[in-house]
């Protein structure tokens, strides 16, 4: 079975695209972008089919080979989603009222495969806007004012085939699994305290499986497991009664979807719970929480205590998809650092720096982080970055006013599984100004074997011509009124007063020196450091975007120096 590229999309104010994974991490040729900026893109959920937004209407192509697939001629379109096996596209408009005075039906539901209307809906509010399917694609639900409908996908014409009417109900969530639930979360009104209730699919109007009860609940994040029988409620309000903290206060309650388990989960550390995340095997999850520097721990589904990586300046938690590592980050206002630990160790693999993220996700792979700068909540160094798990940045794209980014998904098994050690990094890919110099000199004089190929990232300067040493004249003196410049060994020109030279420091250090030997002085500091970041290259570490820009500029130093040498001759 051929395994997916680990393909990931980005949608810029001026560009989009889809690019291939490692080692090379290459544009999609096939994919021409279109000329009007998109709105939006979605991947499906299986990743075979990727469609975009755009202002004349909906595209959706085969992710792989950036085929176009149908065209949905529906102008307009802010939000699109995939039902979980691609078989039904969902689309949403802003709410328009008609003349009559009546609202316009503004979500849409096609077949990808004909492209034809199967169902459409009023939908005002833009958050939770569209249906939720079972994974099977056996039913459909969605919430329409106090009222839970059901649907049955493989014939929208009968319409709500089972409803639900419950009073002051906020939001519903359908969990996955085979045997799924709703979890619906009813808020706080008139004293009465907030309610999450856990009620089968199949049988709406029975008695809940589970239920609780909570005051300070304004709002709920609900979170299932991937087998879907258990749910995390994460409570929150906006304002702190004590007046303790800025973000209100929160809580986080377990469910089991059968009844028989409920629980707060109690937390030792004062302050807001920052985020929290399921562990891929169901069995345990990780929260954040507390004033900073926050902790986080790991718990069991009995909310029992595995581990405590402790406090540090930290907001975010993730688990890449396999179960095996974890991520720990602190983004937003923090410093952007990444620590990622072993989860069957728990020991630390490596720290990652990160500054000014606000995007982060595993890869499929789960062998790669993927952190993204955004617009608009920064504007300025917007781009992409790869890391691979064990630490070393392996691709950088920078793009100005990126506004969204994120791998194509592929299933867990349809990947390799992760062996008893972590996978070894791939050499990094070429960088930009790297590519250019490598089809440059394809068919020129200094064509170099693998430069382009393999996907590993030659130093820039490999195939500059290095200045060759000027062998010794015992005979020759010193011409009165000229600056001797010397060639060391590794190519680099060696100035008055350089360590290793026979002739005495100036006096008056930098300003007794020949503004000829200043400027050699201060191109071999550059190509001196340079050397040191290729030696970090080749040993694995990771560079920053500036640092591999600073190697692109070997070439033109080393030519600086020659032109200095035969003018100083």
């Amino acid at each position: 079975m051929a395994v997916p590229s680990q393909q990931y999309a980005f949608r810029a104010q001026k560009s989009l695209g889809l690019v291939g994974g490692t080692p090379d991490y290459a544009p999609l040729e096939a994919f021409k972008a279109p000329e009007s900026a998109a709105r939006t893109y979605q991947y499906s959920s299986d990743g075979r089919l990727f469609a975009l937004a755009l202002p004349e209407g909906v595209f959706i192509y085969q992710a792989e080979s950036a085929q176009l697939l149908q065209q949905l001629q529906i102008p307009g379109v802010v939000e699109i989603n995939f039902s979980p096996r691609g078989t039904y596209i969902s689309t949403w408009e802003r709410p328009v009222k008609l003349d009559d005075g009546s609202q316009h039906k503004n979500l849409r539901i096609f077949s990808v495969s004909t492209g034809e209307e199967l169902a459409s809906f009023t939908q005002k509010s833009q958050e939770g806007w569209d249906v939720q399917y079972t994974i099977s694609e056996s039913h459909a639900i969605r919430l329409a004012g106090q009222e839970i409908q059901v649907f049955n996908p493989a014939d929208w014409s009968k319409g709500v085939v089972d409803k639900l009417k419950v009073e002051g109900v906020k939001s519903i969530t359908l969990s996955p699994g085979l045997n799924p639930s709703v979890a619906v979360f009813i808020g706080e009104k008139k004293g009465a305290p907030a309610i999450i209730r856990v009620l089968g699919l199949l049988s709406l109007n029975s008695a809940p499986t589970g239920q609780k009860t909570f005051y300070k609940a304004d709002r709920a994040t609900i979170k299932w497991n991937t087998l879907g029988t258990q749910v995390l409620i994460l409570t929150q309000t906006d304002v702190d009664a004590a007046n303790k903290s800025y973000y209100g206060e929160t809580g986080l309650y377990l469910l089991s979807a059968a009844g028989n388990f409920d629980c707060r989960v109690t937390l030792d550390k004062e302050g807001p719970i920052h985020d929290f995340a399921w562990s891929p095997n169901s069995k345990e999850f990780g929260v954040v929480y507390g004033f900073m520097p926050a902790k986080a721990m790991i718990f069991d589904q009995r909310v029992r205590t595995l581990h405590d990586f402790g406090a540090a300046p930290q907001n975010f938690i993730s688990f890449n998809p396999q179960g095996r590592l974890v991520a720990l980050a602190g983004f937003g206002n923090l410093a952007g650092k990444i620590n990622v630990y072993d989860r069957r160790t728990l020991a630390k693999v490596t720290t990652i720096d990160a500054p000014n993220t606000s995007h982060c996700e595993w890869s499929p792979d789960g062998r790669f982080l993927l952190t993204a700068t955004l617009s608009p909540r920064l504007r300025v160094d917007n781009g992409i970055k790869i890391w691979h798990c064990t630490g070393p940045l392996v691709h950088v794209q920078l793009t100005d006013e990126l506004y969204q980014v994120g791998w194509r998904p592929t299933p867990v098994d349809a990947l390799p599984p992760f062996g008893q050690a972590l996978p070894p990094a791939p050499a990094p890919a070429p960088s930009d100004g790297e590519k250019k110099g490598q089809r440059k000199r394809k068919g020129g004089k200094d064509k170099e074997k693998g430069g382009a190929g393999g996907g590993s990232a030659a130093p820039s300067g490999a195939a500059t011509p290095v200045v060759p040493p000027t062998p010794p004249n015992e005979d020759a003196k010193p011409t009165p009124g000229k600056l001797e410049l010397k060639v060391n060994g590794n190519g680099t020109l060696q100035v008055p007063g350089e360590a290793g030279n026979s002739v005495p420091p100036t006096p008056g250090g930098e300003a007794g020196l020949d503004p000829v030997a200043k400027k050699v002085r201060n191109l071999n500091k550059k190509l001196k450091a340079i050397d040191e970041l290729k030696d970090k290259q080749k040993k694995g570490e990771r560079l920053e975007a500036t640092q591999l820009k600073k190697i692109e500029t070997e070439a033109e130093i080393r030519k600086e120096l020659s032109t200095l040498t035969n003018s100083a001759a």
